[in-house]
């Protein structure tokens, strides 16, 4: 089904790569105008470029209220309206609770956390001016399991979760006409999870067709449910945490 996007005005932060890229990339080809943003401007403009359809780059750090403030601001005055947001920012702390410093917990906090409410926050009065809008955070399977090693990324992760369902049921009582969604995936090839592994610049080929218990997901595997939650295809879906795993959690062991 081609155009399942079109016209919409999409923002992605953390875009400048992994499933950032990915899901910008789907975006834009199902007819989306993309707004890119990174921490970095380069990365941001570099997948703008790349992905065409109209789509404009901006740097942002989502742990900046001030940031998102004026990018507000910037997206009100170019497009008047906001369709789509992908929480997507992240970064990753190999600690556990014994050895993670506080300084460590708060700026992983700050990004996935605070950065995700401060979009949302933000982002609400221009996707009030949408006919359908849909927020997507990106949340993790650390948010459902134990992962020791990653204890301020899951804590942050859980945070989305919970607050994801707070603002969809909160756009329901006001009556706007806005869905909110968390994303749940597992292990994807990205520069994060090659980080986590020990492999970094090491990337594994992702097979096509139905992928074995262990192997890691591709980027755009993400992406495409990404691209259903962004559509109006999933309309009755709110409030969900739609997990993308290979069965991980699932398992009993």
């Amino acid at each position: 089904m081609a155009g399942r996007v079109d016209g919409k005005i999409a923002l992605v932060t953390g875009g400048g790569s992994g499933l950032g890229a990915a899901d910008c990339a789907a975006l834009a080809r199902e007819g989306a105008t993309v707004i890119v943003t990174d921490v970095a401007l380069a990365p941001a403009e570099a997948v703008a470029n790349r992905i065409g359809n109209g789509a404009v780059a901006y740097a942002l750090d989502v742990a900046d209220e001030a940031a998102w403030i004026t990018l507000m601001a910037e997206i009100d005055s170019r497009f008047g309206r906001l369709d789509i947001l992908v929480n997507n920012a992240g970064i990753v702390q190999m600690a556990d609770c014994e050895d993670v410093t506080l300084e460590q917990y708060r700026r992983v906090n700050a990004i996935m956390n605070e950065g995700v409410f401060l979009g949302c926050k933000y982002a609400l009065p221009l996707l009030k001016k949408a006919e359908n809008a849909s927020i997507i955070n990106m949340s993790s399977t650390g948010a459902l399991l134990g992962y020791p090693i990653f204890f301020a990324y899951s804590a942050a992760k859980g945070a989305v979760r919970s607050m994801t369902k707070s603002i969809a049921v909160m756009c329901q009582e006001k009556g706007y006409r806005i869905r909110c969604n968390s994303v749940h995936p597992g292990s994807i090839e990205t520069p994060m999870v090659q980080l986590a592994e020990g492999r970094v610049g090491d990337e594994r080929t992702i097979s096509t067709g139905v992928l074995p218990f262990g192997s890691n997901g591709a980027p755009e595997d993400v992406a495409n449910l990404i691209l259903y939650l962004a559509s109006d295809e999933s309309r009755f879906v709110t409030g969900a945490e739609l997990v993308i795993d290979n069965a991980v959690t699932i398992r009993a062991f």
